[in-house]
């Protein structure tokens, strides 16, 4: 732990309006990272990304996360700040997407920017695998106009949003999704969905067959 650190830590107990309102105070050491390498059944265009933009391994919350979501299975991911959390939705959706060229996701999120921070991070990987093409992908807000919607609901095979916009613009339409997929509605137009903020850390996984 840094010096700096100490000391404000230091202040806080200290000073009567901060460390009297604290209850506990815990100090856990740092500890090696548990790692797993990658699974031996991930796409080889999403494993060579996965080296191309620099990653070695998958810390073990994120190998668990895939094992669960190739079963099929609902997940919700409780871990810390800058964990991994989104390579824990971001792999098990883009080899769907590859494998699958009917597989679509929707990924909802409580903000706008926070949206299109995670579009814009989706891109990096589809350009690593040379699939920004194959797998349009697109932001659905209350900015996106009216002539946009049209296409994002016959191209995007990936669609960012947030649960206003879902509630909105999204479900009281579900008929104008259908038209563009018409083997399903708009709950299972998805292969995943995928949640973001249920809480400060938690991240909602859904896989639908």
């Amino acid at each position: 732990m840094s010096a700096q650190l100490d000391r404000l830590l230091a202040h806080w107990r200290a000073e009567p309006t901060i460390g009297a309102n604290i209850q506990f105070w815990h100090r856990e050491d740092a500890r090696k990272a548990l790692t797993d390498p990658l699974p031996d059944n991930m796409h080889p265009r999403l494993r060579k990304a996965f080296h191309t933009l620099g990653y070695q391994a998958l810390f073990r919350h994120q190998r668990q996360a895939w094992e669960h979501a190739q079963a099929g299975e609902n997940l919700v991911v409780v871990t810390g700040t800058a964990s991994g959390k989104t390579l824990c939705y971001n792999l098990p959706v883009l080899d769907a997407a590859l494998r699958d060229p009917e597989a679509r996701a929707l990924y909802l999120f409580p903000t706008k920017a926070l949206a299109h921070d995670q579009a814009d991070e989706l891109q990096r990987w589809l350009t690593a695998m040379g699939a920004a093409a194959d797998i349009p992908q697109a932001n659905f807000d209350g900015d996106t106009k009216s002539g946009q919607r049209v296409q994002i609901r016959k191209k995007a095979r990936i669609v960012f949003t947030n649960p206003d916009m879902l509630h909105l613009g999204i479900l009281p339409y579900h008929a104008r999704w259908v038209e563009y997929s018409p083997i399903c509605a708009i709950s299972c137009w998805t292969r995943c969905i995928v949640i973001g903020g249920c809480s400060d850390h938690t991240w909602l996984i859904s896989c639908v067959d």
